[in-house]
C-alpha cells in the first residue's frame, strides 16, 4: 500500500531532512511514528500527503510510483488519504459540522445520505452541542477534535494523523485512540505521529522512530 525504498527528501538546497528511510505500510495496518522534535516525523507526512515530492528513493502509494504519477493524477490519490494537520486547517466561514461534512459534499453526496454519520461522529468526539458553532469560537481541543471527525468521516484508506491529541486531555486523547483503532478495524491504515509515550503504550502497535533523518522500526 505504502512503499519508501531508499528515500531522502531536502527543502530547496538545504541538507537533507530524511535519509535513506525504507518502510513499508500494510493495508489495513496501524503504526507510530515516534522521535524528537525536528527529527523529521511532518516532513515524512508530508511525503506521504503527496504534498512535497523526495530528492531521490522511490515512493509508492497505492501501486502508484508518485514521481511518474501525473499531476492529474494526484487529486484523486489523495483523496484515499485523510490527514489530520497539527495546525487543523478548519474553514472559518463554515461551521463545524459543515467542516466536518465537507470531505462528502465534494464528492457529490446528498446531505441526506451522510448527515446521520456527521453527526454521530460529532457526537462521539464531544462536539455534538458545537455542530454550528465556528472554528474561531471553538477551543483549541475543540478544534482538533473537529479536524480529526474531518479526516475519518469518509474511511479513507489511509489515515495521517500529526500529533493528533496534542491539544486535548488524555481522557480524551484515548477515546481518540479508541476512534482510530475503530477505524482501522474497518480496513483504514493508520499512521499516528506523536511525542505522547501513553498513547503509543495503550495501544502497543509497532512504532516507525525517526532520528537525525533516519529511520528504524520497532515491533
Amino acid at each position: 500500500m505504502v512503499r519508501f525504498e531508499n528515500v531522502g527528501m531536502r527543502y530547496g538546497m538545504g541538507p537533507e531532512i530524511l535519509r535513506d528511510v525504507s518502510f513499508h505500510l500494510e493495508p489495513g495496518s496501524l503504526h507510530f511514528l515516534t522521535g524528537p522534535s525536528g527529527a523529521g516525523k511532518t516532513s515524512l507526512l508530508k511525503l506521504m500527503f503527496l504534498a512535497h515530492k523526495p530528492s531521490r528513493g522511490l515512493i509508492s502509494m497505492f501501486g502508484h510510483d508518485v514521481a511518474t504519477t501525473s499531476r492529474a493524477e494526484l487529486p484523486g490519490l489523495r483523496r484515499r488519504i485523510g490527514v489530520v494537520f497539527q495546525e487543523f486547517r478548519l474553514l472559518e466561514h463554515l461551521t463545524t459540522y459543515e467542516n466536518v461534512a465537507l470531505p462528502l459534499k465534494v464528492t457529490g453526496r446528498n446531505e441526506s445520505e451522510y448527515r446521520d454519520d456527521v453527526e454521530e461522529l460529532l457526537t462521539w468526539v464531544g462536539l455534538g452541542d458545537r455542530m454550528q458553532a465556528r472554528p474561531s469560537t471553538l477551543s483549541g481541543g475543540e478544534q482538533q477534535r473537529a479536524a480529526i471527525a474531518r479526516a475519518v468521516v469518509g474511511r479513507p484508506a489511509l489515515l495521517l494523523a500529526d500529533e493528533p491529541t496534542g491539544n486535548v486531555d488524555p481522557e480524551m486523547g484515548q477515546r481518540l485512540l479508541r476512534l482510530f483503532i475503530e477505524l482501522n478495524r474497518l480496513g483504514t491504515s493508520v499512521l499516528i505521529a506523536t511525542h505522547d509515550r501513553a498513547l503509543v503504550d495503550a495501544s502497543r502497535a509497532p512504532e516507525l522512530i525517526i532520528q537525525n533523518g533516519e529511520l528504524t522500526y520497532r515491533d
